[in-house]
């Protein structure tokens, strides 16, 4: 449903993912209040402000409960978030700030407090948030007398993103009249990849890089059985047993979209095949959405 994958520069910072680009800079950030020229998108601009706070580094006043905000326009599914202290005197200030996703701007913070830690100066730590659900993503500090100053968030989502086979190369066992696999992944839902009738007929997508696959999205022919279909992921291209089942599709109604999860297996490829004699494989969308294998977060 959202499909697109947040980096949140150096205030939120997500992969999903995974993948790459500073979604941050398009969200819409505020804080409860500004000290000096301190603004809350500093805290989003790609500058860490390590050597001089006031260049990188957003910053409330002394005040109640402050907080920080960014609104990622669309709901998301959060798995980790990484803050970054300052770096001078007053790194004790982010002491038990909390991390809160949600969908609610009831006072300014949503959803109950996630997270709480004591920062270390200028360093960064990182939160599993189990793929919180949340439009907006918020620091605050619950107290009198407070003040918010923070420099970079990494922020990683899971289950929506970039699709990762959308116009990568793709092949199948063989191929019906001019039904190409590339269909397949076309970004068209209307346009299919067929196999001729065969013996475990099979279709195929490269993904250039080894991802942790969360999910699979199958899009149904409008007058098609995908029953039995097997999804896979791996790095065997040639083998396609060697691969590890995703999921095995019971049924996906004609002309319909069903997502399988893939709980992150690792893998270059994503292969769908139907085990059996005279069996045809076509397929009208396959997308696949995951994070790097291996990605940095920090």
């Amino acid at each position: 449903k959202y499909e697109s994958c947040m980096f949140l520069g150096y205030i939120l910072h997500i992969p999903y993912i995974c993948f790459q680009g500073n979604w941050a800079s398009r969200g819409t950030v505020i804080q409860s209040s500004t000290s000096a020229d301190m603004f809350a998108e500093k805290a989003i601009d790609g500058n860490r402000g390590l050597q001089q706070l006031d260049t990188g580094c957003s910053s409330t006043l002394n005040q109640t409960n402050p907080w920080w905000r960014v609104d990622l326009a669309h709901i998301y599914k959060v798995s980790r978030v990484v803050v970054t202290n300052r770096n001078d005197c007053c790194t004790e200030q982010i002491n038990g700030a909390e991390i809160r996703i949600g969908n609610s701007l009831e006072n300014k913070a949503t959803t109950i407090p996630y997270i709480k830690h004591r920062c270390v100066s200028g360093e960064s730590f990182g939160y599993s948030c189990g793929g919180m659900e949340g439009r907006y993503v918020n620091l605050i500090i619950p107290g009198d007398m407070k003040t918010l100053c923070v420099r970079w968030r990494f922020l990683e989502k899971v289950f929506y993103g970039l699709n990762a086979a959308l116009w990568r190369t793709a092949s199948q066992s063989s191929q019906f009249d001019d039904w190409i696999s590339r269909y397949a992944v076309d970004g068209l839902r209307n346009s299919c990849s067929h196999t001729n009738p065969q013996t475990d007929p099979w279709w195929r997508v490269d993904l250039l890089n080894e991802y942790n696959v969360y999910r699979v999205a199958i899009t149904n022919r409008d007058d098609y059985a995908l029953n039995g279909a097997v999804i896979r992921v791996g790095n065997f291209p040639n083998n396609v047993y060697s691969n590890t089942i995703c999921a095995v599709i019971s049924t996906i109604p004609s002309g319909a979209t069903a997502n399988f999860s893939c709980k992150g297996i690792e893998g270059r490829y994503v292969i769908v095949h139907i085990p059996g004699e005279l069996k045809t494989l076509t397929l009208c969308e396959v997308e696949v959405y995951g994070y790097l294998l291996g990605r940095s977060l920090l």
